[in-house]
């Protein structure tokens, strides 16, 4: 796996058509390995990844210029929840939120669709997870328009191809914003098979343990898996951008798909250069006075 440039071949290009065909859900890196001593480089990954996030968390804090803010969208039992527990296992939960967004309530359909996904953005110096996002508004209202109606937009045709355009530019614009001003964006699809997603269904139907898992709805959704397919190539199309990328990350072998998200995170807060506030002569000074006192302070022997 480590032979394998498996960041670039996972990151979505601005200005490509996506089509998932050529993104295999089932890889694990060079098949010419073994697959034993793939799984052990993941893990070796995952466990540099997570050691690097909880350094570089750290740096981020302290230097209190940046914040990070990571999106996970999949269709359902892709394993985002298992990727944010294991991935961030090292973060400290100060300075790390996670927020999960379900149907929308009615006072969020009172505003518009960004709205309490904005509320719930990071601040300097922290990590935001969003596990799913204002993704949800291109993606499943894409795939059943009438939800549009219960937002009482003035004018909405989803009918239209116009009026998911617009929603793309609307979202581009607004990361592009927060690009400006300091939040970083990275963006994860957890890319399962179908076949995949049949027997992780059935391991929740058939363990007592994980029946609490299974909604009547995953099996409706499933029904629609070709136009999800197609709306989310739409989506990745249309919205990774320089500021805000894509990454389209294979998510059969959890094991591969926690490296993977690991190593993108930790390029990607070291590609910011963080570094410890300077300190000023005055502050130093009072460092130095500080330390001599409590040296001072040492019980005689």
């Amino acid at each position: 796996m480590k032979d394998d440039n498996f960041i670039e071949l996972c990151r979505v290009k601005p200005g490509t058509t996506v089509r998932l065909e050529d993104f295999d859900p089932g890889w694990n890196g060079n098949r010419e390995i073994p697959k034993a001593d793939r799984k052990r480089q993941a893990h070796e990954l995952l466990a540099d990844g997570v050691q690097s996030l909880a350094k570089a968390q750290e740096l981020l804090y302290a230097d209190n210029s940046w914040s990070l803010l990571v999106i996970f969208q999949a269709l359902d039992s892709a394993g985002k929840d298992s990727a944010i527990k294991h991935v961030m296992s090292g973060v400290n939960p100060q300075g790390c939120q996670v927020f999960s967004f379900k149907h929308p309530s009615a006072e969020e359909l009172d505003h518009n669709f960004l709205w309490r996904c904005m509320k719930a953005l990071p601040e300097r110096g922290r990590i935001g997870i969003f596990n799913r996002s204002y993704y949800e508004e291109v993606l499943i209202v894409k795939v059943h328009p009438e939800l549009v109606h219960a937002q009482r937009i003035p004018g909405a045709d989803p009918d239209s191809d116009g009026f998911w355009e617009t929603r793309y530019e609307d979202i581009n614009a607004f990361e592009h914003h927060l690009s400006r001003n300091g939040t970083v964006i990275v963006k994860f699809f957890l890319h399962l098979s179908k076949e995949e997603q049949r027997q992780r269904f059935l391991k929740r139907l058939t363990d007592p343990e994980k029946h609490w898992k299974f909604s009547p709805r995953d099996i409706e959704e499933r029904s629609f898996w070709d136009d999800y397919i197609r709306t989310y190539e739409q989506m990745l199309t249309a919205t990774s951008t320089p500021w805000a990328p894509w990454y389209v990350v294979p998510a059969d072998h959890k094991w591969a798909t926690r490296a993977i998200v690991a190593s993108v995170l930790s390029e990607t807060i070291e590609s910011l250069k963080l570094r410890y506030p300077e300190l000023t002569p005055e502050e130093q000074q009072h460092i130095d006075d500080a330390r001599r006192q409590l040296e001072n302070q040492a019980p005689k022997r």
